[in-house]
């Protein structure tokens, strides 16, 4: 890691190194091991596809309704951190207590609290970046985090690849194997946050903040959205990041499932994948240092029409080669597109707000999470094939665009 990112600025970015551990395994160990639990108990491919679908839309969904209100909590002085701080426990303990289940209806249970957990410790880390950094630096702190989260991630993969490949060898049952891998995400998942939990300090928060009441905080969340809806670049931005990451979110989270849908062996799938994370590392630091001489929303634009075309070289994808051709291309926007867009966001909202905001910008991300993986699933348990359910985000994706295109010239985009 570069010596130009302060100590703080380093110490947030591990947490991307820490967590996008568990993001990998979501993409490619998780649904594997979930599919082969649901296979063994008779369930049809398709439709334990849906089942994974259903799971992550309702876990967005969760985190979409509490965004806002825990946001406005964590505005609140000395806030962010507790909240941080609770829910990163929650992600880490489900993710260690997966090895242990056998079924998959209970994996699924326990999967969802470990996501919750995950994705809102998102909203409070997100947050974070306008205490962190500066608006100058926010685009290449933002995408160092995802960088180094890719590579970094590989770390605890590798290992366990390697120790699921090397099972027979070892003396290992499929349940050992399961416990070590999960255990091992888990532990390396925490130990990256440390430094953040040491370094990090509030700066920006709202001394009115303090939630004595529910009635205090609805009446605070109505302020907010008119607040949200007078600054016309922002909510115009909110409303576009909710299509075009639609795609992107659903295509990460489903590459797996739908490469086994279509064909792509296991071993295939989890080394495509981790190809993925060896050439996103570059590539998000090619997009931070590119927003030094682009803008940073026609960066992101650049992104979402390489996710078109994306969506439409799967649609005919049946080959493993074809496969592997498109983990490549997905990692080539990936880190690019989350990491403008979140610090694209940061310097849209007023820094005292930032998590009141973060919680509103999680919910059209989290919401377009719910969408796009219950659209491909409801499309591919009716349909019985899950080409047609992909194919409904090009739709999502183009609407994405266009808004983004006309979002109004602001201050995030000198």
């Amino acid at each position: 890691m570069k010596n130009k990112f302060t100590k703080l600025e380093k110490s947030w970015i591990f947490y991307d190194v820490g967590n996008s551990a568990f993001v990998l395994i979501i993409s490619t160990i998780i649904p594997i091991f979930f599919k082969n639990l649901a296979s063994s108990d008779g369930v049809a491919l398709s439709d334990s596809t849906a089942y994974w679908s259903y799971t992550l839309s309702f876990a967005t969904l969760v985190v979409g309704i509490l965004g806002p209100t825990l946001g406005r909590l964590a505005d609140g002085k000395d806030k962010k951190k507790k909240y941080f701080t609770f829910f990163l426990i929650m992600g880490v303990i489900g993710c260690a207590l997966l090895g242990f289940i056998q079924t998959w209806q209970l994996f699924l249970l326990v999967f969802l609290i470990g996501r919750i957990g995950f994705s809102g410790s998102l909203v409070f880390y997100d947050a974070m970046l306008v205490d962190v950094t500066t608006d100058e630096n926010s685009d290449e702190v933002s995408s160092a985090g995802y960088a180094w989260g890719y590579i970094g991630s590989v770390i605890p993969f590798v290992a366990c690849l390697l120790i699921i490949m090397n099972s027979d060898k070892l003396g290992l049952s499929g349940s050992m194997v399961g416990i070590i891998s999960f255990s091992i995400i888990a532990i390396w998942w925490f130990v990256c946050t440390i430094p953040l939990l040491r370094d990090y300090k509030q700066i920006y928060y709202n001394e009115e903040k303090k939630g004595k009441s529910f009635s205090d905080i609805i009446e605070g969340l109505k302020e907010t959205a008119i607040k949200a809806k007078e600054n016309k670049p922002m909510w115009m931005f909110m409303l576009a990041y909710f299509f075009y990451i639609d795609g992107v979110y659903t295509i990460i989270e489903l590459a797996t499932s739908y490469g086994k849908d279509v064909g792509i062996g296991d071993t295939d799938l989890l080394l495509a994948l981790l190809l993925t994370q060896i050439v996103a590392f570059p590539f998000a630091l090619i997009f931070g240092k590119l927003s030094k001489k682009f803008k940073t929303r026609k960066l992101i634009e650049v992104c979402v029409f390489g996710y078109i075309l994306i969506v439409l070289f799967a649609l005919q994808l049946d080959k493993a080669w074809e496969f592997w051709l498109l983990a490549v291309c997905v990692a080539m926007f990936q880190g690019g597109i989350q990491a403008l867009s979140r610090s694209y966001f940061s310097r849209l909202v007023p820094k005292e707000n930032s998590n009141e905001f973060f919680g509103i910008f999680d919910i059209f991300g989290k919401g377009a999470a719910f969408t796009g993986t219950l659209l491909v699933g409801v499309l591919t348990q009716i349909t019985g094939h899950s080409k047609i359910g992909v194919a409904a985000l090009l739709i999502l994706l183009v609407v994405g665009l266009i808004i983004l295109i006309k979002v109004p010239k602001n201050s995030a985009d000198i």
